[in-house]
């Protein structure tokens, strides 16, 4: 078993274009899961924004970003990131997620998501946001 922790950016509007913008710079693979994609639309004119993606390099790059959707607070500089806690077995993420929820805020509970097997969202009692998930196999075209 292992795990890895990734940098996870939070932008509005333009994660599709940061993301784009590494890619260029690192090299790798590119997925992007839109909120239309993942049927979580809450804002018609936020469909096509990104609610879930990465790049990932053969060289070990990988960064993680989502547009921040409206119904949320963002302010570009406050809360600029997440810790992501990505590994490939649920049993292991599952016992993390237990020990760092405890006197946690759960902003999304650990369950089954459109892009991961398991996916959850908390904010430790340092003001932190973790990101826990199982990582899927992805095959991006």
């Amino acid at each position: 078993m292992s795990i890895n922790t990734v940098a996870h950016i939070n932008l509005r509007g333009n994660a599709r274009a940061a993301l784009e913008f590494y890619r260029s710079v690192f090299g790798g693979d590119l997925v992007a899961v839109t909120y239309a994609d993942a049927h979580n639309v809450q804002n018609p004119d936020e469909a096509d924004q990104i609610m879930w993606g990465q790049v990932t390099s053969t060289e070990g790059f990988q960064i993680m970003a989502y547009d921040v959707p409206s119904v949320r607070p963002w302010s570009q500089g406050e809360s600029p990131f997440f810790v992501s806690v990505r590994g490939r077995d649920a049993d292991e993420v599952t016992g993390y997620w237990k020990k760092l929820s405890e006197g946690s805020t759960v902003v999304v509970d650990l369950a089954p998501a459109g892009w991961a097997p398991l996916y959850g969202m908390l904010t430790d009692p340092f003001g932190t946001t973790w990101v826990l998930d199982v990582a899927a196999d992805y095959n991006p075209s």
